[in-house]
């Protein structure tokens, strides 16, 4: 079976291009991880566009290779991507793959799919794009504006959805032909992690905005006894302007409070050694990775009761749930976990069973070539 795998370089999107190697999405990338496993069953051809060329393996592992193709700068977001998908459409009449599968709808591969000559076409949803728009009141032709409209059309002109959480399905289900529930792999070196778990260390890791909801829970940290608060660490990328800027300024006279800024993936590692509870405030996440990665590292977890975490946690046994929205709500999780330190080692301990269970990459990728096998049934192919 051969697969068309179109996903986003990274080099490319953050301009990285003197680094050697390709590098993905955390959930794209731990996918890969798991079809490497099944050399016999699965041909992956991995397909990005970039601006710039950059060095480029020829294979990621025996059965994935990798196509950067090169798109000139009108051919990206001033047109649509419309140059991408002309790119991407005539390495697939060459490739002739069994099964067309795009990563997100964020940037061109969306598009590209749409473009796709040949099917099953089939389109993961990671961030939904037109909630965000509604959360912000984008302006018309603004940047979220924009990838709502292109959201809509994608999931309409594929053949199917993977759809990560039961939230995504729900969202989708009156515009999407066929939809299919497969939470995210998390990256399998985090189940190596030995959390230690220092006590008194919170940390929230996400990019600083509206609905991450970072300043809501300093605001909820502040109404903690100081003689109970914890250390409160954000990690995330921080716009110099804006909500980002907002949330910085508080820092200033809150010593319990620090923002270091984005991390690496090693860089978390440590943070998750260390950390003895991860908070997320969300009030719109669909399958934020950072949990998984908490959860399979043995960290207890606290998070908001919305969007697909409740399909990733449960709340008691495998973590804590809370309202966003409700800073006493909060406060009770954040209790809670101080009061409790066995039962919440407990909680973790389960937590990072079920990780194995449900989101390591051999699992979800054998899923995946289920789905894979079933849209090519349905297709007639």
């Amino acid at each position: 079976m051969k697969i068309a795998f179109l996903t986003t370089d990274n080099r490319e999107q953050f301009s990285d291009y003197d680094n050697p190697v390709p590098h993905f999405g955390t959930a794209p990338q731990a996918l890969l991880d798991g079809f490497a496993k099944f050399p016999n069953e699965v041909e992956i051809h991995v397909i990005s566009c970039t601006r710039r060329k950059m060095d480029t393996p020829e294979a990621l592992a025996p059965n994935i290779r990798f196509h950067q193709l090169l798109v000139p700068h009108l051919g990206w977001g001033r047109t649509g991507f419309a140059g991408c998908g002309l790119a991407v459409r005539r390495l697939l009449c060459k490739l002739k793959p069994d099964v067309v599968h795009a990563q997100g709808t964020e940037r061109d591969c969306a598009v590209s799919m749409m473009f796709a000559p040949c099917g099953p076409r089939l389109l993961t949803i990671h961030g939904h794009m037109a909630r965000i728009a509604e959360i912000i009141d984008a302006r018309p032709f603004s940047y979220y504006w924009l990838v709502k409209k292109l959201e809509a059309m994608a999931v309409r002109r594929a053949d199917g959805v993977v759809a990560i959480t039961n939230y995504t399905q729900g969202r989708l289900r009156d515009n999407a032909r066929r939809t299919w529930v497969v939470p995210n792999a998390v990256d399998a070196s985090f189940f190596e992690v030995n959390a230690t778990g220092q006590g008194d260390l919170v940390i929230c890791v996400a990019s600083l905005s509206p609905w991450k909801r970072q300043m809501e829970l300093i605001d909820a940290f502040d109404a903690l006894p100081e003689e109970i608060r914890p250390q409160l660490v954000l990690l995330g990328v921080g716009e110099e302007s804006g909500y980002g800027a907002e949330v910085v300024e508080r820092l200033a006279t809150r010593p319990w409070c620090s923002h270091p800024g984005a991390v690496n993936r090693q860089e978390l590692k440590n943070w998750l050694r260390k950390a003895g509870l991860l908070i997320l405030p969300s009030t719109e996440d669909n399958c934020p990775m950072v949990i998984l990665e908490a959860m399979a590292a043995g960290v207890p977890v606290a998070a908001s009761n919305i969007g697909g975490i409740p399909d990733l946690i449960e709340h008691g046994v495998t973590g804590l749930m809370f309202d966003p929205q409700d800073a006493k709500s909060i406060q009770g999780a954040v209790t809670r976990w101080q009061e409790n330190p066995d039962e919440t080692a407990a909680m973790a301990a389960r937590a990072k069973q079920v990780a194995g269970q449900r989101f390591h990459p051999e699992v979800i990728a054998r899923r995946h070539l289920e789905i894979y096998r079933e849209a090519l049934a349905q297709s007639g192919i």
